[in-house]
């Protein structure tokens, strides 16, 4: 039974609380924990290819055993930020001999612990939908709620009590195998499920006790998260709280995939090269996991149509698998339905594409707009990894995409524990403070087109940071991993 955090009491009535919600979870969804859930691993045509990525699925039969060289990748589909971060992990294994083991536990629909993840997920989703329409929710409820709501070590006796449930698909799986989670509930299961080498990769530069792990090895990105952390600095009011010991935790750097920190110079040099030869330069747009940010969108491409027309800018936007995203974009702007080249529910033409825009092979890749659209959501999001690399700057949220080695624009947050991603960019050069307001992020983004010197500037701190290591955070998650 729970009753401290990191030598942190909790009280009888936080405990009380968090058993209550998980008897309610079991009568709403089923109490499967003695169930016996068989597993198998399975091929994807996007990922697999890619990165080496063999993914766990529901079977007949008992689970083989695994590759001698696994990792596990236990995630979970919440938005895109945590499969990207996972795609991060996978492609380091990967590049170290490794084999990927995707396991996303909201991916098992009979089992009580997707069913919990689900309704949770729906619930946050919809949440950053209303946060983006309307300000009076967001400024009194959905700002609030992330920056200090999940901020408190209470928040997080609730969630592990909680992940208890998650815990059955695990059964089969060799509890010895490195494991690496990229949200605190696939950590939490591994935990309580008897894993033995278990890195809880944390995504924000906020700390929070929502991705607290007790009994994993918390990896974090930045310094100032680190001490965060390492302290639990505001997790229980300013109370000062008994601190993580030296081996929960570790500062990594930036979770990035191998191809992209591998290519960094390269495609820097590109960049500057594309910058002062005059060519146009290449601006990609991201739509986030739980799209709700269409209306922002919106009105900062068609801001920047005339600079298109004038063969200054090419554009690069991916709707991930938001077709609501896509047709309303479509409606408002028609241009964009008749100019755009439409690249659609068809992998092999988006990487043929990516391929030829890396390279610089043909002109049609670096002009005019082009609008990328996937169903499948490995190829939904991977798509803004391929992209970045032909890309020249970044337009996000200061979400997961905030640390990555590109120049960024960085437009209004959805919840305030994402704040600090575009603070920490802006401090190591990579990207710009946070544009709260669309007319602030409008502007910026023609200062980028008509004085394309800042994008060098951030090519230029890219490369200082490749040489301190800021990037090599996903080697150093799965480092530890394998070592215990």
């Amino acid at each position: 039974m729970l009753t401290n955090i990191f030598q942190n009491p909790i009280s009888k009535k936080i405990i009380k609380k968090a058993i209550k919600q998980q008897k309610k979870y079991i009568a709403q969804f089923g109490d499967d924990k003695n169930t016996t859930y068989h597993l198998g691993l399975v091929d994807n045509p996007v990922v697999t290819p890619t990165l080496g990525i063999k993914i766990l699925t529901s079977a007949q039969v008992p689970l083989a055993p695994l590759p001698e060289k696994s990792v596990i990748i236990g995630n979970i589909r919440m938005g895109f930020g945590h499969y990207r971060i996972s795609m991060a992990m996978a492609s380091a294994a990967q590049s170290m001999g490794y084999t990927p083991i995707w396991l996303d536990l909201n991916s098992f629909p009979s089992t009580t612990g997707t069913k919990i993840i689900s309704h949770l997920n729906d619930l946050y989703s919809l949440g950053s939908r209303l946060s983006q329409k309307f300000s009076l929710f967001n400024t009194l409820y959905w700002e609030p709620l992330n920056k200090e709501g999940f901020r408190k070590l209470s928040y997080n006796a609730g969630d592990q009590i909680v992940a208890e449930l998650m815990t059955p698909i695990l059964s089969e799986i060799n509890k010895n195998t490195p494991y690496i989670a990229t949200h605190a509930w696939p950590s939490q299961a591994a935990i309580h499920g008897g894993f033995t080498k278990v890195v809880n990769a944390i995504p924000d530069n906020w700390p929070m006790a929502l991705h607290l792990s007790e009994g994993a090895l918390h990896s974090v990105q930045t310094p100032s998260s680190y001490f965060g952390y390492k302290n639990l600095v505001g997790m229980d009011g300013e109370k000062i709280l008994h601190p993580m010991g030296e081996k929960d935790i570790i500062y990594s750097g930036h979770y990035i995939d191998h191809e992209i920190v591998d290519n960094i110079e390269e495609d820097c040099k590109k960049r500057i090269n594309r910058i002062t030869s005059k060519q146009p330069l290449r601006f990609l747009f991201t739509v986030g996991g739980a799209g709700a940010q269409g209306a922002y969108f919106i009105q900062m491409i068609k801001s920047l149509l005339p600079y298109v027309q004038k063969k200054q800018l090419c554009l690069y936007i991916n709707f991930g698998d938001h077709k609501n995203v896509l047709d309303a974009l479509c409606k408002e702007l028609p241009q964009i339905n008749n100019d755009g080249k439409k690249h659609y529910n068809n992998w092999t033409n988006t990487q043929d594409f990516c391929q030829k825009a890396i390279q610089g092979d043909d002109n049609e890749s670096g002009s005019g707009i082009h609008l990328f659209y996937h169903e499948d959501i490995f190829a939904a999001v991977y798509s803004t990894n391929l992209l970045m690399r032909a890309s020249d700057v970044l337009i996000t949220k200061p979400s997961e995409l905030a640390f990555y080695p590109i120049p960024k624009l960085h437009i209004k947050r959805v919840g305030g524990h994402e704040m600090w991603g575009a603070v920490h960019s802006a401090e190591i050069g990579d990207g710009t403070p946070e544009c709260s307001e669309v007319e602030r992020a409008i502007f910026t983004a023609t200062q980028m087109i008509e004085h394309p010197f800042l994008i060098q500037d951030m090519c230029k701190h890219i490369l200082e940071n490749k040489e301190k290591h800021i990037y090599d955070g996903a080697y150093v998650a799965v480092k530890a991993a394998i070592e215990g």
